[in-house]
């Protein structure tokens, strides 16, 4: 499986803003979707933040819609997240994620994560 390395992360202020970037480990196919996920300590599953597909259609959660800006390189196949105003329920651990090629009914063939990369809103 191929890793996908967040990097970005840490901790800021309630109002502030960071940059989440995401790069595959190795040379891979552009991905038909790329996006981003989030798990804070109290979830038991990743919750979706936002999503690109390859063609530039983009899909936030209501939580993201305003603040947040997803984009995409095609070319170099990374993907990054803007957050802005963000406020202490944002803090998680944010993964970044790649899919592609066929349907298997709960996931796509092709589905890459990455090891995720910590954002902590507080004061």
């Amino acid at each position: 499986q191929v890793q996908l390395v967040e990097s970005g992360g840490g901790l800021v202020h309630p109002g502030g803003s960071l940059s989440l970037s995401c790069v595959p480990a190795e040379n891979i196919k552009t991905p038909l979707v790329m996006g981003w996920y989030r798990r804070t300590s109290s979830d038991k599953q990743r919750a979706f933040v936002a999503s690109m597909t390859r063609g530039g259609s983009t899909t936030y959660a209501e939580f993201a819609k305003g603040r947040f800006t997803i984009s995409r390189d095609n070319t170099k196949n990374t993907v990054t997240l803007q957050m802005n105003n963000l406020t202490p329920e944002d803090t998680a651990v944010y993964y970044c994620n790649a899919e592609d090629g066929r349907f298997l009914g709960t996931k796509y063939e092709t589905d890459y994560w990455g090891q995720g990369t910590q954002v902590t809103v507080a004061s």
